[in-house]
């Protein structure tokens, strides 16, 4: 929904009103390519894998039957998400994949002794979902860019906070079973932030 903001149109705000997403805690995020282009690779079936040479073929964690062959920039996409630890010290991953032209992963915030709550506010932030979100999205971009790869971000994401283990266990199931899904059911767009 969009609204006014000093007298123009704004996209409204995706995150959970009150919540301080520097919080301890688990959030599920999503993060589209520009115009959802299939800049990181292409989901094929085990069995095809299986007809390529083995230096061809870079793949997600394998799924049931279906797994992302990804492209130099779906590689980077993989790593670069591997290595938010390094630059966001209060980060842990948990379940992830990279799809053709998205991604899904579960992050832990972990600051079990973080005291006070800063509800999430417009504007410059730090030590929380969105800057780890930004710095990953720009590390991406940056390699494109300095590589003359083809690629752009949505400019938003999708986050959800996870608020008890059903929750975590229905997102990390749906997670794990993209590929075989995307290669039953082709991208459905409409089932792209499904919880």
């Amino acid at each position: 929904m969009d609204d006014l903001f000093k007298n123009k149109y704004r996209v409204s705000s995706a995150r959970m009103p009150g919540w301080d997403y520097g919080s301890h805690g688990l959030y599920y995020v999503t993060i589209c390519t520009k115009n959802r282009i299939n800049y990181f690779g292409d989901i094929v079936s085990n069995e095809d894998q299986n007809r390529l040479p083995l230096r061809q073929i870079h793949l997600s964690e394998t799924q049931n039957i279906a797994s992302l062959r990804a492209t130099p920039i779906g590689e980077i996409a993989s790593k670069n998400w591997l290595d938010i630890p390094n630059n966001f010290q209060f980060v842990e991953l948990d379940d992830f994949v990279v799809m053709p032209n998205h991604l899904h992963g579960i992050l832990f915030i972990n600051k079990p002794n973080k005291t006070d709550w800063q509800v999430n506010k417009f504007g410059v932030q730090s030590q929380n979902l969105a800057s780890a979100m930004r710095g990953y999205k720009a590390s991406v971009k940056t390699f494109a860019t300095t590589n003359d790869i083809e690629f752009a971000w949505q400019p938003r994401y999708h986050d959800h906070v996870i608020r008890n283990e059903r929750e975590y266990i229905n997102i990390s199931e749906y997670i794990r079973r993209n590929p075989d899904e995307w290669l039953l059911n082709g991208d459905n767009e409409d089932d792209l932030y499904r919880k």
